[in-house]
């Protein structure tokens, strides 16, 4: 049986005079959730604050209730109600109050089942994946860039410099309705995934965050190094991490332990 350790860390950065990302999780059901907002004064962090609670709160009491005989297809359907309800409930706090108008929030929504991942996102902020020393980004980007590397117009490479980053195209609680990307990933033992926000993706290169991934250290020491390798290279923005490490269940290992006399 797989578990999953789970830790998160979350910094206002260097620039920002207040922290607009939010992270969630509940270990019992494998809910991972990470959100960076946007807004007027104040209004991003009530945004991303109102999507991982009221996802973390609907989401996590479905899967107690339904997830050890629910389908991918039922939970799919559910992160999606999810989503609407909050979407909605955003864009009528933006409408009624002065102060929180143009207010909305990118979404990374991870639900870990057994061996399996089923991962929503909205937005910038990304997924990765380290699995054998391979690193991985597993989301796609919802963004004017990634929309012109896709198109041809200009190559990854370019992307990485381009000034039009924070550019993007799908976001919660804008419009009356926005569309959740969600797949399906097999999850081995070992891996280890990142879920950040672009003040994280931004600052640090892929390569020195797979170095700080794949290097010795706890959980915590390796969220905590992340946070600050991007305030070193800037911190011009809010960083949030959450990790979640596949490992076999403790008492399996506690068995085969004693089995070989360990």
């Amino acid at each position: 049986m797989t578990m999953y350790e789970i830790c998160t860390q979350t910094d206002q950065g260097r620039v920002r005079k207040n922290n607009e990302d939010a992270v969630a999780f509940d270990a019992q059901t494998g809910v991972c959730l990470l959100a960076d907002g946007m807004g007027g004064y104040k209004a991003g962090e009530v945004a991303s604050a109102m999507a991982v609670a009221s996802i973390n709160q609907e989401l996590s009491s479905w899967l107690l209730q339904n997830g050890g005989r629910a389908s991918v297809k039922e939970l799919r359907r559910t992160m999606e109600a999810c989503v609407d309800n909050v979407n909605h409930a955003i864009l009528s706090a933006a409408c009624s109050n002065p102060d929180y108008e143009g207010m909305g929030t990118t979404l990374v929504a991870a639900v870990f089942m057994e061996g399996r991942l089923v991962l929503g996102h909205i937005g910038d902020s990304r997924c990765y994946r380290l699995r054998d020393q391979a690193f991985l980004q597993v989301t796609k980007d919802h963004s004017l860039l990634q929309e012109q590397v896709d198109a041809g117009l200009m190559t990854a490479e370019q992307a990485l410099v381009s000034p039009n980053k924070n550019l993007i195209t799908r976001a919660l609680g804008v419009e009356d309705s926005v569309v959740i990307e969600i797949n399906e990933h097999r999850v081995e033992l070992g891996d280890l995934y990142l879920m950040c926000s672009d003040g994280l993706s931004d600052m640090v290169p892929d390569t020195v965050i797979a170095a700080i991934l794949d290097g010795s250290g706890t959980l915590l020491q390796k969220a905590q190094r992340l946070v600050a390798a991007a305030n070193e290279g800037g911190g011009r923005d809010n960083i949030s991490v959450v990790l979640i490490h596949a490992t076999e269940d403790a008492s399996k290992r506690g068995l085969l332990s004693r089995m070989l006399g360990k």
